[in-house]
């Protein structure tokens, strides 16, 4: 994924697709579901991740609804394998069991994520740690996939210590554990309260691996401190949200924009909206959507964009240890004695400067 970002500009990095739109779920804060759709036809699905495949996407995320609901989910996963493309889940984690997880593994996912809202259930959510602790477990023993596992923090999230419960128990089980900030309706930020900012920080001690720097970043800072970020959304052409319908919008609290329908959507499509600015960045709590971005500042500004990070990071965390990829990019980068063959080697497979 890495170096097919820094190869070229011109297709999508992640791309979201909504197979069924029902969810088995009904959370407060939640606006991307309903109690009625049915799944979308299997051979329509299957031309839509060839579409995707065809515009050259990396990375593509079922999402929903509670994509677990269609019955030709296996089906779907091997045919985002088949074409190239990384294949990822996200789930509420309800409907998992050692079979189910089996047939996950036979169909070749290779990452499923399960966001957790508190530690037990409430009127908001149900997607408790009480609730999927079983399947927590089958997961650790069954999975031959990555996990990760979202904690939540914000509006409606009764206990923000419960953030920090469930990234411990993430741990304990070997799962990579993540921290998110509930976004309204829009997609905007709700600024967090005194208590919820020292989970925050707290929570973010906890992080080391390469791509949970967004959470170290500044956009993951200046969200916490319900501040605007100052950055430029590739949506639309880097990040793309394709719906139960067939239509391509920049995220998932963005629905209309651009409304195109993904059969007829092309690489100049692609060009013009990630170069279009969007009005609703500043306030944007999307983390995908910043991670693509990342990514391809990485690509402009390869020297100062990982100065940044690395920065950022150690100065949260003075112990800081970078994962071996991030050394290995430290050492192409920023280390001024590079001039070896390898070096030349790699920036030139990568088409750097």
């Amino acid at each position: 994924m890495f170096v097919r970002a820094m190869q070229s500009a011109s297709h999508p990095i992640l791309a979201q697709i909504v197979p069924i739109r029902r969810c088995n779920l009904d959370c407060a804060y939640c606006n991307e579901y309903d109690k009625t759709s049915t799944p979308v036809p299997l051979e329509t699905m299957l031309r839509r991740i060839d579409r995707l495949a065809d515009l050259g996407t990396t990375i593509i995320t079922l999402s929903g609804g509670e994509p677990t609901l269609h019955p030709g989910l296996d089906a779907i996963i091997r045919r985002i394998r088949d074409r190239g493309a990384i294949a990822t889940l996200i789930t509420n984690g309800l409907l998992l069991t050692p079979d189910r997880i089996s047939a996950l593994n036979r169909a070749g996912l290779d990452y499923l994520q399960i966001s957790i809202d508190n530690v037990v259930p409430d009127e908001v959510s149900r997607k408790s740690l009480r609730v999927l602790d079983r399947k927590l477990e089958w997961l650790a023993r069954y999975a031959q996939f990555g996990v990760t596992i979202n904690s939540v923090l914000g509006g409606g999230v009764r206990n923000p210590e419960d953030a920090i419960v469930v990234g411990q128990r993430a741990r304990e089980l070997g799962f990579t554990s993540t921290v998110g900030i509930l976004h309204d309706h829009g997609g905007q930020l709700q600024p967090l309260t005194p208590e919820q900012r020292s989970v925050y920080d707290r929570f973010r001690r906890l992080e080391t691996g390469l791509f949970s720097f967004a959470h170290f970043d500044h956009f993951q800072e200046n969200i916490g401190r319900g501040l605007p970020n100052d950055w430029h959304c590739r949506a639309g052409g880097r990040f793309l949200y394709v719906c139960e319908d067939g239509l391509v919008h920049y995220c998932s609290q963005q629905r209309g924009r651009p409304g195109i329908p993904l059969d007829q959507y092309t690489v100049d499509d692609m060009r013009r909206e990630a170069a279009k600015p969007k009005g609703c960045a500043p306030f944007c709590t999307i983390s995908c959507v910043h991670q693509t971005a990342m990514l391809d500042d990485f690509r402009e500004r390869p020297r100062e964009t990982l100065t940044g990070i690395l920065d950022r990071r150690r100065a949260l965390d003075p112990n800081f240890r970078p994962p071996a990829m991030v050394g290995v990019l430290s050492w192409l980068f920023l280390d001024q004695r590079r001039r070896g063959f390898f070096g030349k080697l790699m920036i030139s497979a990568l088409r750097l400067k």
